[in-house]
């Protein structure tokens, strides 16, 4: 990678955005053209990826740009549908490059599988039971997977805890804490859960029911932090301190109103599920982490703080669960997965998720930023028109005529867009 600060490169015919990403990452343009493709997923392969298939479905795969993460450049795929999402996320990213860009940690790669056990005549003791033969079952998960053990991995922990109150009465919840490595991990996970069932049932007396991967990935956190200098932050009539004190009062509506928490981390998620997206991950294992651990303190907040640096410009830091990987499934099976990965550098899963909050802090910053200067729709209009002009039949050079018109206008909706239209070609 020789850098991710790409000038003009929206305004350039994709043709050349590809020869430019070539140019800027070291692949080559042969590597680059499965974006160009749809992805390159054909249906004989997609056929073996699910049930009942009947063809393929695109997205819009576009490059974050301007990024910097641990002193890394790096480009981000991020595969989205809406509207200013790839644009809000690389000119935060710009933004932040004047404070030394991201900077980004992991926890080790540890997930969690469940075991409900039900039926022990005395769910103390049967606990007691489980812990004492603590090493034995950690040793027997191990034989699972004896590479990954071999790279690193395997058996970390086993815990126990009650649950006394439920609709079935108590019982107890026996948890594996598992390394994965660069595996998403819930093969790895439910194999060895499905292994330790039967010894359990036998040290306890009562009966695993699910045996099952958590997707609350608590234990596999990754953060990112940012620091953007004050003067960094000015633009137009508004002053460097005034979006700053914008931006901690907007963060600190969403850190305190569950209502206004969900939107606030869905934009979040706008980045960070593009990035997971288009790396062929679990998107909704990582949505169903990030809005459990929003709310771990017993109420739905902000995944994200932001507020004032010593030196008086704006610091953000955002930590949640990421369980992705960079080996097996659809990152390995999906052709513009394994491009997106090659594209990033990336040779760890701990890797990738650092790229990966980073880019969902970006685009959080800037939907605060926009939200609390010029407002939301200012930015997002004119990307909206040219989805409306499309929708409404326009081609070339008339979706930029049409989509300028309803902007001028202030009034994006389809009949007007088919006005438009309308009144171009009889004036033609």
């Amino acid at each position: 990678m020789t850098t991710s600060r790409l000038p003009g490169f929206h305004t350039l015919p994709l043709e050349e955005r590809l020869a430019r990403l070539a140019e800027a990452s070291g692949l080559t343009p042969e590597e680059l053209s499965v974006f160009a493709s749809s992805g390159g997923l054909k249906t004989e392969a997609a056929d073996h990826m699910i049930e009942n298939v009947a063809g393929t479905f695109g997205l819009p795969l576009g490059i974050g740009l301007n990024f910097v993460v641990n002193g890394r450049e790096v480009l981000a795929p991020m595969a989205v549908e809406e509207p200013s999402v790839v644009a809000g996320a690389s000119f935060m990213a710009k933004l932040a490059r004047a404070g030394g860009g991201f900077t980004a940690t992991t926890t080790p790669p540890e997930m969690i599988g469940q075991m409900q056990v039900l039926d022990a005549p005395d769910i103390q003791a049967a606990g007691q039971a489980i812990l004492k033969e603590k090493d034995a079952l950690l040793a027997e998960a191990d034989l699972v997977d004896p590479l990954l053990k071999k790279l690193g991995g395997g058996a970390r922990d086993l815990e126990v805890r009650q649950v006394q109150r439920s609709p079935i009465g108590a019982f107890l919840v026996v948890h594996l804490v598992y390394d994965v490595r660069d595996a998403m991990g819930a093969n790895a996970v439910n194999t060895a859960c499905e292994k330790l069932a039967p010894r359990i049932e036998q040290l306890c007396g009562g009966r695993v029911h699910l045996r099952i991967l958590s997707n609350l990935a608590d234990r596999r956190l990754a953060r990112a932090r940012c620091a953007i200098p004050v003067g960094a932050l000015a633009f137009g009539e508004f002053s460097g301190e005034r979006v700053r004190d914008g931006i901690i009062e907007a963060w600190a509506f969403a850190d305190s109103d569950p209502y206004r928490a969900a939107t606030h981390n869905k934009g979040i998620m706008n980045g960070v599920d593009a990035v997971v997206i288009a790396t062929g991950n679990d998107w909704r294992a990582i949505e169903a982490g990030a809005h459990a651990y929003a709310a771990r303190n017993g109420r739905y907040a902000s995944l994200s703080t932001w507020g004032r640096a010593a030196d008086g410009g704006l610091a953000g830091e955002l930590e949640m669960p990421m369980a992705v990987g960079i080996i097996g499934g659809a990152t390995k099976v999906h052709p513009a997965a394994r491009t997106a990965i090659k594209l990033m550098g990336v040779e760890s899963a701990s890797q990738l998720a650092e790229i990966i909050v980073s880019v969902g802090l970006a685009q959080n910053l800037a939907a605060l930023r926009a939200l609390s200067t010029e407002g939301i729709q200012r930015g997002h209009m004119s990307l909206h028109a040219r989805q409306v002009a499309i929708a409404a039949g326009a081609t070339g050079d008339q979706v930029e005529q049409v989509a300028a018109r309803m902007v001028a206008e202030k009034v994006v909706r389809i009949d007007r867009a088919e006005a438009i239209l309308k009144q171009r070609n009889e004036h033609v």
